[in-house]
């Protein structure tokens, strides 16, 4: 797909790996929707003066099904379609499972996966209709491995994969791809945070002995949203982590 002029909606773009995902789509020349649960505040807008492209800020609630098609209606006002989404709303609530609680698990599920659905849901008929489109679902190699601890995050980035791989086939005939990016340990404020021995531990287990970085995981991003014949993929950025 050819990008210039196209409209992409990430959600989850306020900061990390959805603002870079963002910048690097401006930086191809096109238009982006900014999205987050809160406001997008004017520091983040400021930092897509110098694209001359069209950035609109909506905000809202993935994991609402109505707040989700009123986010994507809204879009398609603004900028006349939705050509790329981007899901990458998530949130954490880490705990052993002895101390989880039906809460912990079904927030998490909420936001990462009901929260994809919704937005994957809300786009797919505009796309459908225009026979064109392409859907990034940002996963983790946690739903690939699990990691103790997180027993919801874990499942709700494997469901993503199943979910992913479903409607990859449900709607490639329409030429709209669906792909996965599943991240390794990506420098972050979460790792930044994290203790020296942890870091190390971290990094010991990773061939590349390094974290990765936003620009890379969005470098896989856009990279998927160009190639025409390639869908139903999980993609994993982990410096060699989880490789068999």
């Amino acid at each position: 797909m050819e990008l210039k002029n196209k409209n992409v909606f990430i959600t989850g773009s306020s900061r990390g790996i959805g603002l870079a995902i963002a910048h690097k789509f401006a930086s191809a020349g096109a238009n982006i929707v900014l999205n987050g649960r809160g406001q997008i505040s004017d520091d983040v807008l400021a930092e897509f003066a110098g694209y001359p492209i069209k950035v609109v800020a909506i905000s809202g609630d993935v994991s609402d099904g109505t707040d989700a098609k009123r986010m994507v209606e809204e879009a398609i006002v603004a900028l006349g379609s939705v050509d790329v989404l981007v899901n990458n709303a998530g949130i954490t609530r880490d705990k052993l499972m002895l101390k989880m609680t039906e809460e912990d698990f079904e927030q998490v599920l909420k936001v990462n996966l009901t929260g994809a659905f919704n937005m994957t849901q809300a786009v797919l008929k505009p796309m459908t209709k225009a026979r064109q489109g392409a859907i990034i679902n940002l996963s983790s190699v946690v739903g690939l491995t699990g990691n103790v601890g997180q027993a919801n995050y874990a499942a709700s980035k494997a469901g993503l994969i199943g979910f992913s791989k479903s409607v990859a086939r449900e709607v490639a005939a329409r030429n709209i791809r669906v792909n996965v990016i599943a991240p390794g340990f990506i420098e972050s404020d979460m790792t930044d945070g994290l203790p020296e021995k942890i870091k190390e531990a971290s990094l010991a287990q990773i061939p590349m002995k390094r974290f990765g970085n936003t620009g890379e995981v969005a470098d896989v991003a856009l990279f998927l949203a160009r190639q025409e014949y390639l869908t139903g993929q999980v993609i994993t950025i982990d410096g060699g982590l989880t490789m068999q």
